[in-house]
């Protein structure tokens, strides 16, 4: 029997729906609502519902944005022969926070995981290839995430790129700078080493 009212306990509920959230956690982000004003209440809401409603999906690249296309598909200075390819939208801020990459990105929206249920045909690959084949891409740099799903992505699509003459990277995986030898696992040891490159 719960030691809460119905109506908390709801919204505990609510909260431990969200991703990584525990009933601990949900406890305190409710009562951190009731104890708010009805103002910061309201302004919480309308900015969920406003999200849900302006958001689209790039009709490119399959980023979330308010606009279509997103503005890294709207701008004229992006190298559109340089696709990098990644499973998920905050991947695309994780890869723009290095100042690096200036081609354009393509969301895969998750990664192949027969475990799962999920094939090929459940995520964004068709969109991708067909994105090919005006003949302007020159490369595409696989950037999943280095797990099981994310190499078996990888392999599948560079195997179905391959045949149409376009290059086909993948971005390193290694150590992470400030990382020990000692505390590293032997999966990572061993990508450094087949990333490693002459100095």
């Amino acid at each position: 029997m719960s030691l809460y009212s119905p109506s908390i306990e709801k919204l505990i509920e609510s909260f431990e729906r969200l991703p990584s959230i525990g009933h601990k956690t949900a406890a305190r982000l409710a009562f951190y609502i009731l104890n708010s004003s009805d103002e910061v209440i309201n302004e919480f809401v309308s900015s969920i519902l406003n999200a849900k409603k302006n958001l689209k999906y790039c009709s490119k690249c399959f980023n979330i944005s308010d606009t279509d296309p997103c503005p890294i598909c709207a701008d004229p200075k992006r190298d559109t022969t340089s696709i990098c390819v990644v499973e998920d939208v905050r991947d695309i801020v994780a890869m723009e926070k290095t100042h690096e990459f200036k081609g354009v990105y393509h969301v895969l929206h998750g990664s192949i995981s027969p475990m799962n249920g999920i094939g090929p045909n459940d995520i964004k690959i068709k969109e991708l290839l067909s994105r090919l084949m005006d003949g302007n891409v020159k490369e595409v740099i696989l950037a999943t995430n280095p797990r099981v799903e994310g190499e078996a992505t990888a392999i599948y699509i560079s195997k179905l790129i391959k045949p149409l003459g376009i290059k086909v990277t993948r971005i390193a995986h290694g150590i992470p700078v400030g990382g020990d030898l000692e505390y590293t696992d032997e999966i990572t040891l061993t990508k450094a080493l087949e990333g490693r490159r002459e100095l």
